[in-house]
């Protein structure tokens, strides 16, 4: 094909809702292939590519990131249907979960405590502004959700969904090192761990490397989802009605 109706092509996509759509997928296969290219290395996580590749085309061609999602946003719309899908295999392993209720219980409290104290604390001894705190409250839940938190306390949406999307990723490249040197080696356990910090992009990258991980991880991200959108506005409101 030559340049020209290559050319033309880009120009029609532009003026369309169907640029942003285009551009997501497109940076999603090239971020898959090159994941795939590296043997599914955690380093190499597609969704670090993907936002990589779509901010440098956003950049490069002026493009305000509002006109890209007016196409993106079916994209944004299956998140729904896809946190939905992740009760099914976990119905498969009910009765297995059930059995371990109490384990799953102190580990979804004390992670929880520890993924907002640790954040809250580290982010105010860096001198962090009040609104930047408040967005980082739920960073460690997927991001509508953390949006829909930031909007109830007083945080900024956007910011929100930055910092959930960054700890997602990170999460997802980095844990299995820190679960190795912490010497976890049971799937479930790794699994539930990938889950509760690192939402559903952990979660992707569980059930990536065993069927198991990825069940206990579909378990905490969606509890730990739950419970943040119930209790953080809730303690949000007793301590500013207490102060």
């Amino acid at each position: 094909m030559s340049a020209q109706p290559l050319f033309e092509l880009w120009v029609y996509l532009a003026a369309t809702p169907l640029a942003g759509l285009t551009l997501t997928l497109v940076a999603y296969a090239i971020a898959w292939k090159c994941y795939q290219r590296t043997r599914m290395h955690p380093i190499a996580n597609p969704v670090l590519i993907s936002v990589a590749l779509i901010v440098a085309v956003l950049w490069a061609s002026g493009t305000r990131y509002q006109t890209y999602f007016d196409g993106a946003q079916f994209v944004h719309f299956l998140l729904g249907p896809a946190v939905v899908g992740l009760a099914v295999p976990l119905a498969r392993e009910w009765e297995s979960v059930r059995k371990l209720a109490l384990p799953i219980a102190v580990s979804l409290v004390v992670g929880s405590t520890v993924a907002l104290v640790s954040t809250i604390a580290l982010a105010h001894a860096l001198g962090a502004t009040p609104g930047t705190l408040l967005s980082l409250v739920p960073k460690s839940v997927t991001a509508p959700i953390a949006m829909g938190i930031a909007q109830k306390i007083g945080g900024v949406p956007a910011l929100a969904a930055v910092f959930a999307v960054t700890t997602g990723v990170i999460g997802a490249a980095l844990g299995k090192y820190v679960l190795d040197a912490c010497g976890v080696r049971d799937w479930r356990a790794r699994g539930f761990a990938m889950g509760l910090a690192a939402h559903g992009i952990g979660t992707a990258r569980a059930f990536q490397v065993n069927a198991d991980a990825g069940t206990y991880a579909s378990l905490a991200f969606a509890l730990h989802g739950f419970i943040a959108a119930v209790l953080f506005p809730l303690g949000y409101a007793l301590l500013v009605r207490g102060a």
